[in-house]
C-alpha cells in the first residue's frame, strides 16, 4: 500500500509505503488534546516505508514522562502528522486526517484506551475495544 499526505498548508508532505500493522481509534487523554476532543484515528505503518517528501516537520517530546512519544507537526499550520513511539516496533503512527485520500483508511478495526473515553465518543457496535493496549 502506498499512502501520500501532508499538512493543512501543504508545506510538509510525506509518503508511507507498506502494509498497515494496525488500524484503530484511540480514546486516550493525550489524543483528545491532539484532536481537539475526539478519538484519534490512526494507522501503524512501517517506519522504514515512511519519508518526508517536502519540508521538514518540527518535533515535540514531553520531558515529564518516562517513555514519551515524539510528535511530528508542521511548524507553519500546526497539523499533527505522525507520532513516533519509543519502542522496538519500528512504526510510525500515521494520522488519518493527513492522508490525501482518507478513504484509504477503510475504518478502524479496534478502539484503544477506552478507559479515557468521553461520554460523547462513539465506538461502532461490535468493534473490539480495550481499556488500554491489547495484549
Amino acid at each position: 500500500m502506498k499512502l501520500e499526505g501532508g499538512c493543512y498548508c501543504g508545506k510538509v508532505r510525506y509518503v508511507a509505503e507498506g502494509d498497515p500493522l494496525l488500524k484503530a481509534q484511540c480514546h486516550c487523554r493525550e489524543c483528545q488534546y491532539i484532536t481537539g476532543g475526539a478519538p484519534n484515528l490512526f494507522m501503524l505503518m512501517p517506519k522504514d516505508g515512511f519519508r518526508y517528501t517536502r519540508g521538514e516537520p518540527r518535533q515535540f517530546t514531553r520531558s515529564d514522562l518516562p517513555k514519551p512519544v515524539t510528535r511530528d507537526f508542521c511548524a507553519e499550520c500546526g497539523t499533527h502528522l505522525v507520532t513516533r513511539p519509543q519502542n522496538s516496533l519500528n512504526v510510525v503512527v500515521l494520522k488519518i486526517g493527513t492522508l490525501d485520500d482518507p478513504a484509504q483508511f477503510g475504518g478502524p478495526r479496534m478502539a484503544i484506551y477506552t478507559v479515557d473515553k468521553q461520554p460523547f465518543h462513539t465506538i461502532p457496535e461490535g468493534m473490539k475495544s480495550f481499556e488500554r493496549l491489547p495484549g
